[in-house]
């Protein structure tokens, strides 16, 4: 035997060790897999819930703008020769529709179900008949009964993160359809229905779908297009309001999950990382849910804090009369060391030293703010003579509601402690200092802020939709705002002012401008 050759024993115990080692990745692997699907889920900083309630209310908005869709239906020209008889149709209009039984629901998965039963269509068109020397002309009322139409709309996300129909399912079919003829040769006409009702039941059912099809993929998604996605709040920061993922549908809600990240104008590239608690609806009694995580919030603050804007400075006439008198008394030893700048004007620089924490709670929301305070005397032409640099830790209590489409806070000061960096005898030497800084902080400060909080930020809901009836409910990491939805715009309104100037004719005319005498040609 070789001395290089294995064994049939030593074989067996590498293929022994093979399997081993293979069964240790798997068992690793399963372990790793509740870790890997759990962190290629982003969490969302705001998510929106749409109701079956909120559903029936677009409904009625919707149902009337397929009305208006298919009132302005374009059927082509029907003609043609049956032995001596050459006819022509032309000119079919819609004059009425009834849609009595009409259905919209959510359909698991990604989908919007939309059926419309047992629906009548009234028709008016011109007709023409030539039968040996014999001509005719008018018009012929016309009712198509027993319309039936099914579509299925499928809800995705585009590339940009934008809520869009990607796609349409639609069948239509019409049970009857009579026409009333009336004039000299009303028994020709009645002889010849069987042609021209079938063909017009075939060219109407024909045009109904098509219309649906540009109504959703087109007009409905420039409607789409007018939710915010990724816009600026104000010349400082903006939102990127993009979807995460596909909407999630149920039998009973649309979930739709939003980045819900502010960022600042400077880096609008820039990504903070989503560690907050994921907002989780459970409600379905409103028409609609939105809630906002606490990243929501911190993200805003963290956006403000890098754009270099949460700093306010106080010099001169602007501090209170009645802080500057304490202020100079607290630090008169400093000041008359500097006989010259006794009678220098004060100046109080407020920086907020970190970016502000929200935090969320059934009782209520809070932000934490820390912040150092620096009080100097600014001697006209001469260098700045610092007095104090001190710590400031802050609570505000903030009260958070939704007007129209807005999102806006209210903050109240409710704790707040100073202390100096040097020592803990600063410290106590301060202490007097506490009672008149808040009141700064209360009649000074917050003002200012709470200004720049009052415009609020827009929820990503399409233009000519607003809420009502708000409710605003903590929970624990996250906070939800309960409400109905109100049309203060109609579709056809917002359709009409965002619609792309068309190209070419969607429908060229056939229509003949005067009628023909020539069979060959009705």
């Amino acid at each position: 035997m070789l001395m290089g050759a294995a064994s049939p024993h030593q074989g067996s115990r590498g293929q022994a060790s093979l399997c081993k080692m293979a069964a240790s990745s798997c068992r690793l692997l399963l372990l790793l897999l509740p870790w890997l699907v759990t962190t290629s889920h982003s969490p969302p900083g705001c998510k929106i819930r749409i109701t079956s309630k909120g559903l029936d209310l677009v409904k009625q908005e919707g149902l009337r703008f397929v009305e208006q869709e298919l009132q302005n239906i374009t059927v082509s020209d029907l003609h043609g020769k049956e032995g001596q008889f050459h006819y022509n149709i032309s000119q079919v209009k819609v004059m009425d529709l009834q849609l009595a039984f009409s259905d919209l629901h959510f359909q698991p998965q990604q989908h919007l179900v939309f059926n419309i039963n047992n629906a009548s269509i009234s028709l008016r068109f011109r007709r023409q008949l030539l039968y040996w020397f014999f001509y005719d002309i008018g018009s012929i009322n016309a009712s198509a009964d027993g319309v039936h139409i099914h579509t299925v709309l499928r809800l995705s996300k585009d590339e940009a993160g934008r809520l869009k129909i990607s796609n349409i399912t639609c069948n239509a079919s019409i049970a009857r359809m009579h026409a009333g003829f009336s004039g000299t040769l009303r028994k020709v006409y009645e002889f010849l229905s069987t042609f021209i009702v079938t063909g017009m039941r075939f060219l109407l059912s024909q045009q109904i779908c098509p219309s649906l099809e540009h109504a959703s993929l087109v007009l409905l998604n420039s409607v789409l297009d007018t939710v915010p996605v990724r816009n600026y709040v104000d010349e400082h920061i903006g939102i990127d309001y993009s979807l995460l993922r596909d909407p999630a549908v149920s039998t009973d809600t649309l979930d739709l999950d939003f980045k819900g990240m502010f960022f600042p104008r400077g880096r609008e590239n820039q990504e903070l990382e989503n560690h907050a608690v994921e907002p989780v609806i459970k409600e379905t009694e409103r028409m609609v849910y939105v809630a906002f995580s606490e990243y929501f919030f911190d993200s805003a603050m963290h956006a403000y804090f890098q754009a270099g804007v949460l700093a306010i400075e106080l010099q001169g006439e602007k501090v209170p009369k009645d802080l500057e008198v304490l202020l100079r008394a607290t630090f008169f030893g400093t000041i008359f060391m500097l006989s010259p700048a006794v009678d220098a004007p004060l100046r109080l620089v407020l920086q907020v030293s970190a970016p502000p924490r929200c935090t969320i709670k059934p009782s209520g929301t809070s932000v934490s703010v820390s912040a150092f305070l620096n009080i100097s005397l600014v001697p006209p032409g001469r260098p700045a003579v610092q007095l104090s640099s001190m710590a400031m830790e802050t609570k505000l209590s903030a009260k958070v509601f939704l007007q129209g489409k807005a999102l806006r806070v209210q903050l109240d000061l409710r704790r707040f402690r100073i202390y100096s960096k040097q020592s803990a005898l600063e410290s106590l030497a301060l202490f007097s200092l506490q009672a008149p800084l808040k009141t700064l902080l209360q009649l000074t400060i917050m003002p200012i802020i709470n200004e720049r909080t009052k415009k609020g930020v827009q929820i990503p809901l399409p233009e000519g939709m607003d809420f009502t009836k708000e409710v605003v409910t903590n929970h624990a990491g996250f906070l939800t705002v309960g409400a109905d939805l109100h049309f203060s715009k109609g579709l056809r309104e917002v359709i009409e002012k965002y619609r792309p100037a068309p190209t070419t004719p969607t429908y060229p005319s056939s229509w003949p401008a005067e009628p023909s005498m020539d069979p060959h040609q009705l």
